[in-house]
C-alpha cells in the first residue's frame, strides 16, 4: 500500500474518534454550564446543548473532510508521521479554538442581566429614585454647597 494512503486511512482513524470523543464530552459535561448560562431552563439548556453537538460534528467532520489532501506524496514510513502530526495537530486545535469560543460566547450570555446578582444593588426606577426605595425625597429646590 502506498505511504500516502496509509497516512489517509491514519488521519480518518484518528480524527473521527477525536472528534467524537470530544463531542461527547462536551456534551455530557457542558449541560450544567449551558443550565447557568439559561438561568436554570432545563428544555432550552438542552435543546442549546444538542444543537451545539450537532453543529459542531458539521462543523469539524467538515474541516476533517477538506483538509484530508496532502500537499505532496509521502515517500517512507517517517513521511506518514510528519503529515499526521502536522495535520491532526491543526484539527486539534481547531476543536481547541472552538471550544473555548463557544464557553467565551455562553460564559457571557449568563452574564447579560445578572448584573444584579453581582452588585447586590437594583438600579434606579427612573431619575436615580425606585418607587420602592423608602428614602424620603428632598423638599423644595437643592441648595448648592
Amino acid at each position: 500500500m502506498d505511504h500516502t494512503v496509509i497516512t489517509y486511512v491514519g488521519y480518518i482513524m484518528v480524527a473521527i474518534p477525536l472528534t467524537i470523543w470530544v463531542a461527547k464530552t462536551l456534551h455530557k459535561n457542558g449541560r450544567i454550564f449551558l443550565l447557568k448560562s439559561m438561568k436554570g431552563d432545563e428544555g432550552l439548556a438542552d435543546s442549546v446543548n444538542h444543537l451545539l453537538v450537532v453543529g459542531f460534528y458539521l462543523v469539524n467532520l467538515g474541516f476533517v473532510s477538506l483538509y484530508l489532501k496532502l500537499d505532496q506524496e509521502v515517500q517512507q514510513i517517517s513521511g506518514v508521521f510528519e503529515a499526521l502530526s502536522a495535520k491532526l495537530g491543526v484539527v486539534m486545535l481547531i476543536l481547541g479554538g472552538m471550544h473555548f469560543f463557544n464557553i467565551w460566547l455562553f460564559t457571557r450570555m449568563g452574564r447579560r442581566g445578572d448584573d444584579d446578582e453581582y452588585t447586590g444593588v437594583k438600579p434606579p426606577a427612573y431619575a436615580g429614585w425606585s418607587k420602592t426605595d423608602n428614602v424620603e425625597k428632598p423638599q423644595g429646590p437643592i441648595k448648592p454647597y
